[in-house]
């Protein structure tokens, strides 16, 4: 019995589980020059049955500026780069249809001058059954623009745990499987003992009354 719970513990770590619905997931805060860069915005309806619409709009405010600028607007199907820096370079990475969740886009040849604070702000309307709620989700990402990518901490350390995980489940599992096989071969051992004594008891039978017969 412990041998197969063991065993099920180990399949259910090893294989992945899918989960279903919207997770919200903070955006990556570090862009590499001359490369392309996804701003994450997701914004999750708290009742996915109930049907909604959205827009979403992006602003930028550049390093040591105080104002935001208006960069970009969403509204299924269109898409509206608004400011002159960022033409060309801004694409639709998010939710394709009205009900948007997702509002991420894609900054393509970053440069240095897109250092700064992103705003992404969702405005959604719910069409519930007796009236229609607006909502409004803003959320921020700041940016910094290096010159050559960093290794996240976060990034390493996860890498160092699953390697140790995996090692330390190899090892426990070659101590279940030892003990297992320790198990099933004692097991073995005292059922052959057990035959063993039971034809020694037959012989002993059969001898005593061979020697029944004799003396009769």
């Amino acid at each position: 019995m412990i041998c197969h719970l063991s065993f099920l513990v180990i399949c259910s770590l090893f294989v992945s589980q899918c989960y279903g619905g919207c997770a919200e997931v903070d955006s990556l805060t570090e862009a590499v020059a001359g490369e392309g860069f996804l701003l994450g915005c997701i914004s999750c309806k708290i009742r996915e049955e109930v049907p909604a619409q959205a827009t979403v709009d992006w602003h930028f405010k550049p390093l040591g500026e105080e104002e935001f600028m208006h960069i970009f607007h969403y509204e299924h199907p269109s898409a509206d780069i608004l400011h002159e820096d960022f033409s060309d370079r801004l694409e639709w990475h998010g939710t394709q249809n009205s009900d948007i969740q997702t509002g991420s886009i894609y900054i393509q040849n970053v440069t240095f001058n897109d250092t700064g604070m992103y705003r992404c702000t969702v405005h959604r309307t719910l069409f519930l059954s007796q009236y229609h709620e607006h909502v409004t989700v803003e959320k921020e990402v700041e940016l910094s623009v290096v010159a050559v990518a960093n290794p996240e901490l976060t990034a390493v350390i996860s890498e160092i745990m699953m390697y140790v995980l995996i090692v330390v489940l190899q090892l426990w599992l070659i101590i279940v499987m030892v003990y297992c096989y320790k198990k099933i071969s004692e097991e073995h051992e005292a059922r052959e003992a057990r035959k063993a004594l039971k034809a020694q008891a037959q012989l002993i039978e059969s001898k005593d009354n061979c020697d029944g017969v004799q003396l009769e």
